[in-house]
This record gives structure tokens, C-alpha cells and sequence, in this order.
């Protein structure tokens, strides 16, 4: 492959790094790009074509419901199969896409794949939608990123199509039954690898009569465990797998242990809680009970999906749900949350804190204090601003503090997953919930990554005092 030939002017250059000359910072950009979409996916469902009754949808719910696809997350004031037509099903599945991946990212992926040129500004801008540290990573990443959503969501697609096909073999198989196995097929396939909690199953019911299938669960569960790990990783394993290089990166092997790690503590204390509930797992059979509790535990860190009533779990579960949402899924990926290394970076800084050592290590290698510091920055800003969120919107509804702080949570973590009132929230709820999301999907961009971007030093180097603290 003939080498990738930049040629930018200079003052395009400067104005994407710095906004002072006549540009904005990448950051913004990202966001604003977001924030474009959402508006633009809001005026569309918002037209009486995106309803099934051909009647326009208030604004705001067309806003809510353009947030949530663009955000990956999945809160529906509207049931997605009742309420939505064709082509409104069709626009949300399209700003999941989007969203998932980001436009800049989609677009900079076919240049790469059609062997087109791409500009400077372009590269920055995928920087910081990847989050990844060099721009030299980025042209390889973007074409792994194209071909591994072509495949993981193409092979996901024609399994779902092929069993949702199969009970129409009873009646007799007609054309009708074939697309409609196949939009089926595609739709859920896309939702799952994106993270996105959106399904056609109807009556805000998602998965729960599937419960038992192995195809359904063990598919849809791959499928959001694939795109949660993040694309880094999945280009680390690919070059890995080829022999391109002689191991796994200290990245990909934190996020591949911590992310098991959780699927499997997730899943045996929501089977402990849940066992006897005769809700939820009480009336299943053994097999049933251990692939419902699984499901869940991978579906509540980033997906929203659910085969198990998400209303009817206790306040036991519904907490280490809540904790799950908050870690989210790894850097990367079309997942939320605050990633898994950077919850296992928070766990490994009290370690060191507890042990007194002067560095944060994670096995065999010790992390830069940029890494920790911006880690310890965005668990607190997290926790900041989700705890405002709660406040606020619990001093505007009438609902438990619990079923409040887990839409949030789900909310800002774009989750997906709701106790039942998303939908009766109030006009002022929904906006709070929808910068909500919005949050959860580029604020840690706006916010951590703009100081990270901008680190100013004093001119003087201040005395130092003690403070107790504890």
C-alpha cells in the first residue's frame, strides 16, 4: 500500500489545534458534531412520516428519543415497534450507527478503505473520538474499525435473521416474513454491537420472552460484549491473532480481564439476589436462571437490553446494576460509562493509597500520573454530576430516590435500562435526562479532555502545606 500523503494549509492546521485562531479545539468539534446530529435526527422523528399514526411527535420526544439513539444508550419515551414507523425505525437505527461510532469516524474510515487522502484536522478530530494517544494509530485503527463493524454486525444479523425466521416455517415462509426477519435481524444487530438498548420486541418488553433461547442471548450478548471491549482492543487482538505483533498491549489486557472480571461478579450476585424472586429468576429453571443472571450482567454495564423484568428486581440488585452502569464499557468502544480501566484505575490508586506506596502499579508496571490523575478527574465529575442530576429531577417527580438515581445512572452510563418511568417523566425530566446522556457520551470529552489538552503550569512553584484530609 503506497504511503498515506497529508498536504494541509497552515492555517487550517492551526485553526483545528488551537481555537484561538480562528477555530475550534477538536474537542468541541466532537461535541458540537454530536450535538448536530441530535438536532438534526430530533427534526426528522418530530415529522408525522416517523409515526406509525402519520401524526407529528411533540419536540421533545422526538429530541429524547434522537439523544438517546445518537447517545447509544436506549431510554425510550416511546415504544420503538408501536409508536415509531418504518422510516422512523430506520432514522433511529441510523443514528445509532452514528452515534456509535461517530460520523468522524465512519467518514474517515471509507477515505481510508477507498485509499482517499485525509487532512490533518481529520486525524485530530478521530484522536479524540477514539481516545486514543498518536495520531500514527489512528489510519490503521479506523480501517479495522470499517471491516470489524462490517463483519461482527453483518454475522450477528444473519444468525438473529435465522431465528426470527425459523417460526414462520410452521405457517409457511412468504416474502413479508423474510424482510421482516431480516429488518429484525439487522436492527438488533446493529442496537447490540453499538451498545444501544433499542429493540422491536414492543411493549417495553425487550427480551424478556426470549429468556431461554441460547441463540438470542448468546448473540446479542456477544455482540454488545465485542463492541463494549472497544476498537482498540479488537485491532490489538487481530494483530495479535496474525502474528503482526508478539503480544497483547497492557491496554487491551486491562481491559479484557477487568471486563470479564465484571461479567462474571455481575452475574453470580445478581443470581444470589434474584434467586428466589418470583419476579424475576424464581419461576425459571436452573440453565434459565444462570443465562437470565449472565444477560443481565453484561447487558446492565452498556447495552439496556433486559430478558428479566428490570421493575420487578430488589433494591439489592438494582444497586450493583446502578454500579455496573457507572463503570461502563472500555475506551473506544460504542459503550459508556466512566470504562472499565478507569475504574480499575481508581481500585489500584486507593490500593496504593492503602499501602502506602508512591506509585499506582497494575501487575508488573507502574502508570503515569497523567493516567492516574485523569481517572481519579473523571470519577469525581461523574459522581458530581450525577449526583446533581438525582437531585434535581427528584425534587420535580414523584418517584423513589432508587428508581430516580438508576435512570440517571442508565441515563448518564447510556445504559439504556429503566425501571418503568422514562416514559411518565415530566417535560423538564426528559430534557434533564437528554443532557444527560449527552453527557455521558461526549461530556468526559468536553470536559476531562479539554483540561487534559490545556494543562497550564504556574509561574512559580507554590510552597507546599499539609492539610488533613480522611
Amino acid at each position: 500500500m503506497k504511503p498515506m500523503v497529508v498536504k494541509l494549509k497552515k492555517e487550517n492546521i492551526l485553526a483545528a489545534i488551537n481555537p484561538s485562531k480562528g477555530g475550534f479545539s477538536p474537542v468541541k468539534l466532537v461535541v458540537i458534531s454530536y450535538l448536530v446530529v441530535i438536532l438534526i435526527g430530533a427534526f426528522l422523528l418530530a415529522q408525522p412520516f416517523a409515526s406509525r399514526t402519520h401524526q407529528p411527535t411533540h419536540f421533545i420526544d422526538a429530541f429524547f428519543t434522537s439523544t438517546s439513539a445518537v447517545a447509544v444508550t436506549g431510554l425510550v419515551v416511546k415504544d420503538t415497534l408501536s409508536y415509531w414507523s418504518g422510516i422512523g425505525q430506520l432514522i433511529i437505527l441510523i443514528l445509532v450507527q452514528i452515534g456509535g461510532l461517530g460520523y468522524i469516524t465512519i467518514f474517515t474510515s471509507f477515505l481510508l478503505v477507498l485509499h482517499r487522502k485525509t487532512t490533518l484536522k481529520q486525524e485530530i478530530l478521530l484522536q479524540e473520538t477514539l481516545n486514543r494517544p498518536t495520531i500514527v494509530e489512528i489510519a490503521r485503527l479506523a480501517k479495522h474499525i470499517f471491516y470489524g463493524v462490517v463483519i461482527f454486525e453483518g454475522i450477528g444479523a444473519i444468525i438473529l435473521f435465522l431465528r426470527f425466521l425459523n417460526p414462520f416455517r410452521i405457517e409457511g415462509i412468504t416474502a413479508s416474513n423474510i424482510l421482516y426477519s431480516a429488518w429484525l435481524g439487522i436492527f438488533h444487530a446493529v442496537t447490540a454491537f453499538n451498545n444501544a438498548g433499542f429493540d422491536l420486541m414492543g411493549g417495553f418488553k425487550s427480551f424478556t420472552g426470549y429468556a431461554s433461547d441460547p441463540i438470542i442471548n448468546i448473540t446479542i450478548t456477544g455482540l454488545i460484549i465485542i463492541g463494549g471491549l472497544g476498537f482498540y482492543v479488537l485491532s490489538d487482538l487481530y494483530n495479535t491473532f496474525r502474528g503482526r505483533t508478539l503480544h497483547l498491549s497492557f491496554h487491551s489486557k486491562v481491559a479484557i480481564f477487568s471486563t470479564i472480571f465484571l461479567i462474571i461478579a455481575g452475574s453470580i450476585i445478581i443470581f444470589s439476589f434474584e434467586y428466589s424472586n418470583p419476579e424475576t429468576l424464581g419461576s425459571l429453571n436452573m440453565p434459565t436462571k444462570i443465562m437470565a443472571s449472565y444477560f443481565q450482567s453484561v447487558t446492565s454495564r452498556t447495552a439496556g437490553f433486559n430478558t428479566i423484568s428490570t421493575q420487578a428486581l430488589r433494591n439489592a440488585s438494582l444497586l450493583v446494576i446502578i454500579a455496573l452502569m457507572f463503570i461502563g464499557a472500555s475506551p473506544g468502544g460504542t459503550g459508556g460509562g466512566i470504562k472499565t480501566t478507569t475504574a480499575t484505575t481508581i481500585y489500584y490508586y486507593a490500593k496504593s493509597v492503602i499501602r502506602r506506596k508512591n506509585g499506582v502499579e497494575i501487575g508488573n508496571r507502574r502508570l503515569s500520573y497523567g493516567a492516574v490523575n485523569k481517572a481519579v478527574t473523571i470519577f469525581i465529575i461523574s459522581i458530581g454530576f450525577i449526583f446533581l442530576m438525582a437531585l434535581a429531577i427528584s425534587s420535580i417527580e414523584p418517584f423513589t430516590f432508587v428508581g430516580v438515581l438508576f435512570e440517571v445512572v442508565s441515563a448518564y452510563g447510556t445504559v439504556g435500562l429503566s425501571t418503568g418511568i422514562t416514559p411518565l417523566l415530566s417535560p423538564l425530566s426528559k430534557i434533564l435526562i437528554s443532557l444527560t446522556m449527552i453527557a455521558g457520551r461526549a461530556g468526559i470529552l468536553s470536559i476531562v479532555l479539554l483540561f487534559s489538552m490545556r494543562l497550564k503550569h504556574g509561574k512559580v512553584l507554590l510552597p507546599e502545606e499539609e492539610l488533613a484530609v480522611g
